[in-house]
């Protein structure tokens, strides 16, 4: 009889901490709003220093100097996995005031098999910023522009080294290879090496590689201090900037192909409509700020402001044209 009984307190005392855990995670006000009530914590899914990294610290630095929130917002550097680290960690913890910040490798390391959790795997709450890939090389390298290099890729594809950060697969890998598809290069026997540990530019510099495929904001401190050039960047048009100012777009080089990497915000799936509402909200208040705005314009990036189901069909889509192009490679998901 003991036994039952100190079965059914222990049956209790699971329920009332299940039942106090669910509150914790839906603070939802008399009226159906949510709102939370401890600190927020932005992952980054990355070192620090990273495209992840100074997204999530802007946003919440804007976030707390502007009043936008109640409670502090902290970023966390979770790196490893090409980002699927973060991703495991936001997806085990499954509450609503941990989020995270994503980008195109969201899509690619799911499709390509070097994880199981993808962007279906979480909701997308706001997406902020459009950023875009450069191409650089070694200022006395022989190449001047896009079509100097890709026609000595379309004679030898091979005979190039692309360096990136990102594995094969994945951002500065597909951004490169996406222009060069349109260019008539074959793109199967692209030489890509990834440099995760961030020597790519000593690579570039050695003469080890021939061409960085990275972010713009990573060449401008480079250029400026004329070690490197950059032969064309992923844009539509022509960024602002001193220094940005002066790359030239593959679209004005006859290349007709952008890349965009765009960044934003997700959280654990399912998560309840009002939370969302809540961060599409917040979201869209920074955007609209003239201190962000400030901030795109230091680091080269584009507004791209898309709400929550704007930002679901667009991952769609984006997995749709994406998988076609790692497919072609061979590196899709078997």
């Amino acid at each position: 009889m003991k036994n039952i009984w100190m079965i059914a307190i222990l049956s209790l005392l699971v329920f009332a901490t299940a039942c106090g855990n669910e509150g914790a995670n839906s603070e939802n006000t008399d009226d159906g709003e949510w709102k939370p009530n401890k600190n927020i914590e932005i992952v980054a899914p990355s070192g620090a220093g990273g495209g992840w990294d100074t997204t999530a610290r802007s946003v919440a630095k804007v976030m707390e100097d502007e009043g936008v929130v109640e409670k502090d917002m902290g970023v966390v550097n979770k790196p490893g996995g090409g980002g699927a680290v973060g991703w495991s960690y936001i997806n085990s913890t499954n509450n609503p005031h941990n989020i995270f910040v994503s980008s195109p490798p969201l899509v690619f390391v799911p499709l390509n098999g070097q994880s199981d959790l993808s962007y279906e795997d979480f909701t997308p709450l706001s997406n902020m910023i459009a950023d875009y890939g450069a191409f650089a090389v070694a200022e006395d390298a022989k190449w001047d522009n896009l079509n100097e290099l890709f026609d000595d890729m379309k004679k030898d594809p091979s005979s190039v080294t692309v360096v990136g950060t990102s594995s094969p697969g994945s951002m500065d890998h597909m951004q490169f290879v996406k222009l060069a598809k349109e260019a008539g290069v074959d793109i199967k026997k692209i030489k890509y090496v990834s440099s995760q540990d961030g020597g790519a530019l000593t690579q570039i510099l050695n003469g080890s590689a021939d061409v960085f495929s990275t972010g713009v904001a990573e060449t401008v401190e480079q250029v400026r201090a004329g070690k490197i050039k950059v032969l064309g960047i992923t844009s539509e048009e022509r960024l602002e900037g001193e220094v940005l100012s002066k790359y030239k777009t593959a679209k004005e080089q006859g290349i007709d192909a952008t890349f965009v990497n765009w960044r934003g915000f997700f959280g654990p799936k399912d998560m309840d409509p009002a939370a969302v509402k809540y961060y599409e909200e917040k979201f869209k208040a920074v955007s609209d700020s003239e201190a962000f705005a400030d901030i795109r314009k230091k680091y080269g990036w584009d507004e791209m402001y898309m709400n929550s189901e704007e930002y679901q069909t667009f991952l769609k889509k984006q997995t749709e044209e994406l998988g076609s192009l790692l497919d072609e490679l061979g590196l899709g998901k078997k």
